[in-house]
């Protein structure tokens, strides 16, 4: 599988042309995209808005960061700070400069009917009714149901089974995945800034990654990711309408049973088991080997090979003892 990014930026732009906050920037330095942390490079922007990152933070090799007046202390030296009011704003808003069409998932203009292009793909097998976009790969022995829409640039590995009424976009799939009917991959996530007047979209721009052997159930939603990518690790499996925000991060072997939620940026590590109906907040870190019971609400850090158990979650031992007091 090659890298692909779904999104051209604009630009380059100077500093000062970003936004109306940077106006009065006097640095000439030209600034090509808008980029996470930790993979911005030196002609890149990034952000900084919480104290989660400061590992990030301390390491990033941005030319120029977004951030606050208490946060900019952990930044390099050589890192230009745009000390703002609110960061996710501010974000947006160059987000927005960048990449004006991200804000909206508008039609695939290049959609086709796979019967008049089954040729260039080698021994894939189409449903009825499948419509595909341009320069999509999809690899040897792979099945797709009918119904099904794959957008442009997406890549799909070999042997995977694609169920119908899908839709994919901005997505690399790798080999043996199995997507079952009615799933919603790559889709723009839930990303709004909550203004008094009217909310800001912030625009999504990044991508779905699934690695070899991961299954999705029916009806899963996985939006992509904001800036930097959702991802799923390799024969983790989720049951039916499982919905994963943008940029939550999924390790290997992990098992999600139905209807589970997870908010934005969390990360989930390996050999993780989930009951059904959990949610999950955003931006936590979900340790290797946790067990969540089915029902419950994940409200803050779990350390590995921890099971837990109600609504906030804690410690299955502290949950059956408060039960039995309950009761």
């Amino acid at each position: 599988m090659s890298e692909v990014n779904f999104f051209v930026p604009k630009g380059p732009f100077y500093l000062n042309e970003l936004s109306d906050e940077l106006s009065n920037q006097k640095n000439k330095l030209k600034i090509s995209d808008i980029k996470t942390l930790d993979i911005a490079t030196k002609n890149h922007i990034t952000f900084f808005s919480s104290p989660r990152y400061i590992s990030f933070a301390k390491k990033t090799k941005a030319a120029a960061c977004i951030t606050t007046k208490n946060l900019e202390q952990h930044l390099p030296k050589e890192c230009i700070k745009i000390v703002v009011k609110n960061v996710l704003f501010s974000t947006a808003k160059i987000s927005e400069k960048f990449y004006p069409e991200a804000h909206l998932d508008y039609p695939d203009k290049s959609l086709v009917d796979s019967n008049k292009i089954s040729s260039k793909f080698n021994s894939v097998t189409f449903g009825k009714n499948i419509f595909v976009g341009n320069q999509v790969k999809i690899g040897s022995k792979t099945l797709i149901g009918s119904n099904t829409v794959i957008e442009h640039d997406v890549q799909i590995g070999k042997n995977c089974l694609i169920g119908s009424n899908v839709t994919i976009r901005n997505s690399i799939i790798g080999n043996d995945v199995v997507i079952q009917d009615g799933c919603k991959i790559g889709i723009k996530g839930f990303g709004f800034i909550p203004l008094k007047d009217k909310n800001l979209r912030f625009p999504h721009i990044g991508r779905v990654v699934l690695k070899d052997g991961v299954e999705l159930g029916a009806n899963c939603t996985i939006d992509r990711g904001s800036i930097g990518d959702t991802f799923i690790g390799e024969n983790t499996f989720l049951d039916n309408q499982v919905h994963m925000a943008h940029n939550v991060k999924i390790g290997k072997n992990c098992m999600i049973a139905g209807q589970v939620g997870f908010a934005g940026s969390s990360t989930i590590g390996d050999n993780v088991s989930i009951g059904g109906q959990a949610g999950v907040s955003g931006h936590l870190k979900i340790g290797n080997n946790v067990r969540i019971g089915g029902g419950s609400g994940v409200v803050k850090d779990i350390p590995d090979n921890t099971t837990v158990m109600g609504y906030p979650a804690v410690p299955l031992k502290e949950f059956l003892k408060k039960k039995e007091s309950d009761e």
